[in-house]
């Protein structure tokens, strides 16, 4: 097998990176797996600012495809939950930043043609179309609820919340030890799973109710709460994150001792399934296979002093494919620069090759997508249409779906 080939999509990026740009590589087991897995990942890291799509781009090595890497600059991008279509392909994004909560939606039709010259390189195009304006409330995990409200966890309220059209947030939960709705982030609550479409368990820090006061007990402190009865079902845990629930079971984080694994539901044990050298964050399941986050300890005065670092020469930031059964490692992407942290890593099945656009991105203000049976637009800056009221633009309408919405035409 040939080695993976990374693509950066990065048009302007000099020859030689610096080291505070982001790089990385992939073993040739990550690149297999990508590439049989019909989907793509994105990853989070508020420490480097972006949102990553790690996609496999079937042009590359003479059509014999290759993994591609897409950075794009968000303000401290955490939490993220992705929504599927009735087909099981990735519709919708939820994306918690510093100050709000974003929606983007899949602009199939318009990612055909991003690039003019270059038809077709992409099969997914994530578009902003909705913001809350929520302020720095600490969002960690988010999620979908069946009913298609978005879920987040309010760190620093300590509560579980949803947007809201009139306030900050709407508060929907918090744990029976918080005595107070106030901004302390009093038991670093940062994990949310959910069952049949409604939040079930999370997990903190800490069973405390004053102001920081997980930290002097974040080595083994930590808890999984059942949000239906309120009742704390699991302790012991080194920093836990990212519960998630899947084929019958709840998968979570020890991130401070860097163990992957599940919660026996009788007992309230953790059982690890695979150690990693990275403090992990981030969980995704994909059939048989795990998509973990690792990173590496960057704030000591927080991360300092945890199993992990002790336990591993050197940690890794990056994702990992590893077997839900076996904990076997099948590959890893690993971020060399750029990137320390990663927060939150999910699967788009079905965009096998996904793009994204903040707002400050030019051509974001140049997408029209429009419900069917409407085709959908760029706003082209290469011709003039005299009459167009957007002419001083010098840009011209340019549509490439037809009226029955078919791309390929």
């Amino acid at each position: 097998m040939n080695p993976p080939t990374i693509r950066l999509n990065n048009p302007a990026a000099p020859p030689t990176p610096p080291p505070t740009m982001l790089q990385c590589r992939c073993d040739e087991g990550f690149a297999a797996w990508l590439q049989e897995s019909g989907g793509s990942v994105a990853v989070s890291t508020y420490q480097a600012g972006m949102v990553v799509m790690v996609g496999w781009d079937g042009k590359l090595n003479g059509g014999a495809g290759g993994v591609s890497i897409l950075p794009r600059r968000f303000d401290k991008p955490m939490g993220m939950a992705v929504q599927c279509d009735g087909a099981g392909r990735a519709e919708r994004i939820a994306l918690a930043t510093r100050r709000s909560l974003a929606l983007l939606a899949d602009s199939r039709l318009l990612a055909y043609e991003y690039q003019p010259g270059d038809i077709a390189r992409f099969d997914g195009l994530f578009l902003m179309r909705v913001s809350w304006h929520t302020n720095d409330i600490f969002p960690h995990d988010l999620a979908f609820a069946s009913d298609g409200q978005i879920w987040v966890v309010n760190t620093r309220f300590s509560c579980l919340a949803t947007p809201s059209e009139r306030h900050a947030f709407e508060p929907r939960w918090r744990p029976t030890f918080i005595s107070d709705l106030v901004p302390e982030d009093r038991c670093h609550l940062n994990g949310l799973a959910m069952v049949e479409g409604r939040p079930r368990y999370v997990t903190a820090l800490g069973e405390t109710d004053t102001a920081g006061g997980w930290r002097p007990t974040k080595n083994g402190g930590g808890v999984v709460i059942d949000v239906r009865t309120g009742e704390t079902v699991s302790r012991g845990y080194s920093m836990p994150h990212s519960p998630r629930w899947h084929d019958g079971r709840l998968e979570l984080l020890n991130s401070g001792t860097g163990e992957y694994g599940f919660m026996d539901t009788d007992t309230g044990r953790f059982e690890p399934i695979a150690a990693l050298p990275g403090y992990l964050r981030g969980l995704c399941a994909v059939g048989p296979h795990a998509l973990v986050g690792m990173c590496m300890i960057r704030e000591k005065h927080i991360f300092g002093g945890l199993p992990v670092s002790q336990r591993w020469p050197a940690l890794k930031s990056g994702v990992a494919v590893v077997d839900r059964t076996t904990g076997r490692v099948l590959g890893e992407l690993e971020f060399t620069s750029g990137c320390q942290e990663v927060f939150e890593v999910r699967f788009l099945p079905g965009v096998r090759h996904a793009n994204i656009l903040n707002l400050e991105r030019p051509e974001a203000a140049d997408a029209f997508p429009l419900p069917a049976p409407y085709g959908s637009y760029w706003l082209r800056p290469d011709k003039m249409i005299a009459d167009d009221p957007l002419a001083q633009r010098n840009q011209q309408l340019d549509t490439f779906a037809d009226r029955d919405g078919d791309p390929g035409r």
